[in-house]
């Protein structure tokens, strides 16, 4: 007589729930706290692809940015104490870009705590500030339920990353515990009276505008707030890193509202009579450091749309504020018929017209300049391309200039992370493995995490990135020359040969100085059969799309004298 048992490991019914919430892939930094659910992925292998990092916070920026690809909760696993602190930084992107992210943190073992054992911290009080929810599994009967709740509240509401620790000897405690049910999202939707007096809004209004951003889009919202702006033929802006939000194409596209944005675009919207923010927060970066919205009353009538009902009313007092999923309201948006006629049909042509000006291409300097990169690779690189980028100012070339037609196709961190860029890169590769990816990636930024070309390298992630090497903390030089011209400690950098170092791991590597030779390194980067690195040398003097730095410094040695 053959005897069988359902008793199964905590680390077995661990990754157990995450085939049954439908995980196919997790991001980690392997570590001993949690070898029994690292084992127990070996079941799972030919379901759920494990890719192994190089740094916790590669890993969790990975998680992150896949979370951004897929609107499904990237799944990221560190171990306890300096692992934990690593991945830190991944969740506040997390937090502040809602992306719905599920960190597991190995933890010492139960009859440990409250000694300052090993690596010892308690990450209930140390993730409070950075995510949604922390909380410990003590006991392995209960692995299903909470990893379940993990999954609801990553998705629900506004997203964003929970944590949840696992005491190394709870993932080895055997138990007969049966699964959870899969996790289902859960979507506030607009109400008829919302949508009702959203049409008398747009109807009393002469000149409405919209700004697009935040959690929750899919491919399915972003094409029916497409029928909604044409049927109400209105003006179309994106918040800052949200530009996949409406395709930049279309004629009613207006342009992206963040750093540097078109002066023409934001005096637009600070003369609209109607603002509809559909899904954005509109935090310090996209409200032009709340500015571009007066407080503490607007001075036009807002319709706010978010998924969080605690967001609204938050920072700005809506006339109509709507509880909502991005595809709950975007599919009610697109079956709204106007009550009259639009009547600023003129004013959206204007504002295209506007933004098709703001699109010229505009020569920096430099032996390589930017300018001209961007040229070459708006003419070279596929519609589709995923853009992936980190923080500095090398980025506003390819938020001014480069168009975003699909969604996803843009993965950057609104928080403004350093060291983002190239794990983005790498994950959005990863999630898009049919699509062409390219990170921008300023130097000292790379150098925070060029070391997750190992990780590419070893799982054969394909992808290209593009090193803009100017040999400075780039965005910091710029502030120093504005506030303190001509004194710029702390920001001056020796950089390696990018190219090389790129080579070093089995990667395409090659090194660019003048225009003349981009167009045909970037045919060979592209034809490479593996990751690719392009180191860019720019001049830099070349500070942002409209400023050099002689220019900054200037301006802010002309405030001195004026006291």
């Amino acid at each position: 007589m053959t005897v069988t048992s359902n008793q199964r490991s905590g680390g077995q019914i661990l990754v157990d729930q995450l085939a049954l919430h439908e995980v196919d892939t997790v991001f980690c930094v392997p570590g001993e706290s949690y070898l029994a659910a690292l084992d127990a992925f070996a079941d799972h292998e030919t379901s759920i692809r494990l890719i192994t990092c190089r740094h916790e916070a590669g890993a969790a920026n990975m998680a992150e940015a896949y979370g951004k690809m897929t609107g499904k909760p990237g799944i990221c696993f560190v171990t306890r104490g300096p692992g934990a602190c690593h991945a830190s930084i991944g969740l506040h992107t997390a937090f502040q870009d809602s992306t719905p992210l599920v960190l597991f943190v190995g933890q010492v073992a139960r009859e440990m705590t409250e000694r300052e054992a090993f690596q010892e911290m308690d990450f209930r009080r140390f993730f409070s500030e950075v995510s949604k929810w922390s909380a410990e599994i003590e006991n392995a009967d209960r692995i299903p339920e909470l990893v379940g709740q993990a999954f609801h509240r990553a998705t629900a509401g506004r997203p964003g990353p929970v944590v949840l620790s696992l005491p190394e000897d709870m993932l080895v405690d055997m138990t007969g515990v049966g699964d959870a049910r899969p996790y289902r999202r859960t979507e506030p939707h607009p109400g008829p009276a919302d949508m009702a007096r959203l049409g008398e809004l747009l109807s009393g209004a002469s000149r409405p505008l919209a700004i697009l951003g935040g959690g929750t889009w899919t491919p399915a919202a972003v094409a029916d707030i497409t029928r909604f702006a044409e049927t109400f033929e209105l003006a179309m802006c994106t918040a800052f890193r949200n530009q996949d939000r409406f395709d930049n194409n279309h004629p009613n596209y207006a342009g992206e509202v963040g750093i540097g944005s078109n002066p023409e675009l934001i005096k637009r919207i600070k003369e609209s009579d109607l603002l509809l923010l559909i899904g954005p927060r509109m935090g310090e970066i996209t409200s032009q450091g709340y500015s571009l919205i007066e407080l503490p009353a607007p001075s036009q009538p807002i319709v706010h749309v978010h998924s969080s009902a605690e967001e609204l009313g938050r920072v700005f007092r809506a006339e109509l504020a709507i509880n909502a999923t991005m595809p709950a309201f975007a599919a009610q948006a697109a079956a709204l018929a106007p009550a009259r006629p639009p009547t600023w049909r003129a004013r959206t042509e204007a504002a295209r017209q506007d933004y098709l000006a703001w699109q010229v291409i505009e020569p920096s300097l430099g032996d390589l300049d930017m300018a001209h990169v961007i040229a070459v690779l708006r003419e070279k690189l596929p519609a589709d391309t995923v853009i992936a980028n980190d923080a500095g100012n090398f980025a506003g070339w390819a938020h001014r200039y480069l168009r975003f037609s699909k969604y996803p196709s843009q993965v950057g961190p609104t928080s403004g992370a350093m060291g983002y860029g190239v794990a983005a890169t790498i994950a959005a590769a990863a999630a898009a493995p049919g699509r062409q990816v390219v990170g921008f990636v300023g130097d000292g930024g790379f150098l925070m995490s060029g070391n997750e070309i190992a990780t590419a390298m070893h799982h054969g992630i394909k992808a290209l990135l593009l090193v803009i090497n100017n040999n400075v903390y780039g965005t910091i030089r710029m502030h120093q020359e504005r506030e303190f011209p001509g004194r710029n400690p702390g920001t001056d950098l020796t950089n390696p040969d990018f190219g090389a170092y790129a080579r070093s791991f089995g990667a395409f590597g090659e090194v660019v100085e003048k225009d003349a030779d981009f167009a045909a390194a970037l045919d060979r980067a592209l034809a490479a059969d593996t990751l690719a690195v392009l180191e860019l040398k720019t001049d830099p003097e070349a500070s942002t799309t409209r400023q050099t730095l002689t220019q900054v410094r200037e301006m802010g040695e002309a405030r001195r004298r004026s006291g």
